[in-house]
């Protein structure tokens, strides 16, 4: 079975919009795009580099359309973007002219998927595809890089439809901007208790 990863870069209240330039999404009035920027350091960077390592990865429609515009031709920056597989997650859109590209149309598609031979499929996206993947109890990893920063409004990571589970955490590096870039891995169900029994 593989591993559905999900990767963001949130802010401490879970604004995940624009976080790559002042025009990657500007919808309902996003004006902070690009406020990742002032936060890269060696820490940063090396962290980058080991999560764009190649493996096959899941996009939304919006994301991937984002990264079919780009990357085809910047593929020098991201090493094996070309041959590894995209998949998309679409209900309008069934073909790409970007090799390797695959269309999927639904949980039962992506729960298929899981179950494939193969090595673990990053998440590159929005935050429709992450909530979606939650809802859905499809989600296996979360690598988040957490920046000190409130934006206040904006797209954010987490809504209302999880579903409840608990994490472990993996691995953490915390660089000298800040940034906590925090692994987590499924640990099971949510435990309860009262505190100081």
């Amino acid at each position: 079975m593989r591993k559905i990863i999900a990767l963001a870069m949130i802010t401490l209240d879970g604004v995940m919009q624009a976080p790559g330039g002042p025009q990657e999404d500007t919808s309902g009035g996003f004006k902070y795009g690009g406020w990742v920027a002032p936060f890269g350091d060696e820490s940063y960077s090396k962290a980058m580099e080991k999560q764009m390592e190649p493996s096959d990865i899941l996009l939304g429609r919006k994301t991937f359309d984002l990264f079919e515009s780009y990357w085809p031709e910047h593929a020098a920056n991201w090493p094996g973007i070309n041959e590894v597989t995209k998949y998309v997650l679409s209900a309008s859109r069934k073909d790409s002219k970007w090799e390797n590209s695959v269309f999927l149309k639904s949980a039962e598609d992506i729960q298929k998927l899981k179950n494939s031979e193969g090595d673990d499929i990053k998440v590159w996206g929005g935050a429709s595809i992450i909530q979606f993947l939650l809802k859905n109890d499809l989600v296996d990893e979360l690598w988040l890089k957490i920046h000190p920063l409130l934006l206040g409004k904006g797209k954010k990571l987490f809504d209302d439809s999880a579903i409840p589970t608990s994490f472990v955490l993996t691995n953490h590096t915390i660089t000298s901007t800040g940034v906590i870039i925090a692994n987590y891995s499924r640990a099971g169900l949510v435990k309860t208790g009262t505190i100081g029994d």
